[in-house]
């Protein structure tokens, strides 16, 4: 059987083949143009705070999501709702990407009115790429951050502002946190969303583009147990699954605190060198997520020097080794590792969990399991 990562790049592989199909065909393009900022984070540097910004321009394709769709409905065994969650989770992956947009926005109550860009070195400010991305930062000295703070009623740090260039629509949130305090990182697969990646291909595509997601039981409220943290999950899904996991995630159902999100590159246009760059590593780099993982949350935590760190994770994939390595790169800040057992690792392999604090998961993980609470 093919392993989840490459039955996924198989999946992802014809989205991409739809989307050049379709690349010369505006006709399939819905009129609005949609802005994604995704959920990000303000660090302090000097008298100002730096916030990392990804955004993504793009419109609908709704020709390209039933076409889809039906070939997904004709292999059969799939029920109406199924095909539902379906349509809804591929619609990121058959979105046209708008390039060379040059894109605004505004944080909501500023009685300025402030216009900011994203900016990717100094004075330059990208219009998006061939995939409709654009990644930079934008500053906001303290002064203007606490007025706003002040504006949006806010007293945890998260601010709201939205797209104001022309024919743009969308909306954006970003927490400033504080130098001290507590900081969780967070895995999303079979560690807050039962995923089932031990379980196989064929059961992970199920999970992930088919069935409802469903929550860990009893993570949640963990989580909302420490108060005052600033979360931020770590996957190694493309980013073209932050809507449907944001969506899940953060709503009452669910009940996961807000926070930002780091995912993995699958850029899809076929122009783009950066695409082929993403299927090349996705195909054959096993250590992807691992390395990336590393990546993303050492950028993090060197942001934050003085902040202690909580790290959940799970057994099913690499966490515990990913965990371990940043523990011994920032051993002041790691307060504490967690690690969902859903494969009963600490009856096989106790040594991989060793000085961590294991979450039993009863069933191995599986939906119909239930996590208990950490010891």
């Amino acid at each position: 059987m093919m392993s989840a990562v490459k039955l996924m790049i198989t999946s992802l592989s014809i989205f991409f083949l739809v989307d050049a199909a379709f690349f010369f065909d505006d006709a399939y393009a819905m009129a609005e143009e949609r802005v994604t900022f995704y959920p990000t984070y303000g660090y302090r540097q000097g008298d100002a705070w730096v916030v990392p910004m990804r955004v993504w321009v793009h419109d609908r394709r709704g020709a390209a999501e039933k076409v889809i769709t039906k070939i997904a409905a004709s292999m059969g065994n799939l029920d109406p709702k199924e095909i539902v969650n379906f349509r809804a989770r591929i619609q990121d992956f058959v979105a046209d990407d708008r390039s060379r947009e040059a894109l605004a926005f505004t944080f909501d109550h500023d009685p300025e009115n402030h216009v900011y860009q994203v900016e990717n070195g100094p004075g330059i400010f990208p219009r998006t790429d061939l995939n409709g991305l654009i990644e930079g930062v934008i500053t906001i000295p303290q002064a203007k951050a606490r007025e706003l703070l002040a504006r949006q009623g806010s007293w945890d740090g998260w601010l709201t502002y939205r797209a104001t260039s022309k024919g743009h629509t969308g909306a954006g949130r970003v927490r400033l946190i504080e130098p001290t305090g507590l900081s969780v990182v967070s895995d999303i697969d079979d560690t807050i969303k039962i995923t089932e990646i031990p379980a196989g291909a064929k059961v992970v595509i199920r999970n992930t583009f088919f069935r409802d997601f469903i929550a860990v039981p009893g993570m949640a409220v963990m989580y909302q147990a420490w108060p005052g943290a600033a979360f931020h999950y770590i996957s190694g899904s493309p980013w073209q699954l932050y809507g449907p996991l944001a969506d899940f995630l953060f709503s009452p159902e669910a009940g996961f605190p807000e926070g930002s999100f780091h995912m993995k590159n699958a850029r899809k246009n076929l122009l783009s060198a950066g695409t082929w760059e993403d299927l090349s590593e996705l195909t054959t780099n096993e250590n992807l997520t691992f390395e990336r993982k590393l990546s993303q949350i050492s950028e993090i935590m060197g942001r934050f020097p003085e902040r202690r760190f909580i790290l959940v994770g799970d057994s099913g994939e690499k966490d515990p080794e990913v965990y371990r390595e940043i523990r011994q790169r920032f051993p002041n800040q790691v307060q504490e590792i967690m690690i969902r057992d859903c494969i009963n690792d600490r009856e096989k392999r106790p040594a991989r969990l060793e000085g961590m604090t294991v979450i039993p998961a009863e069933g191995g993980g599986s939906r119909s399991g239930e996590t208990q609470a950490a010891p």
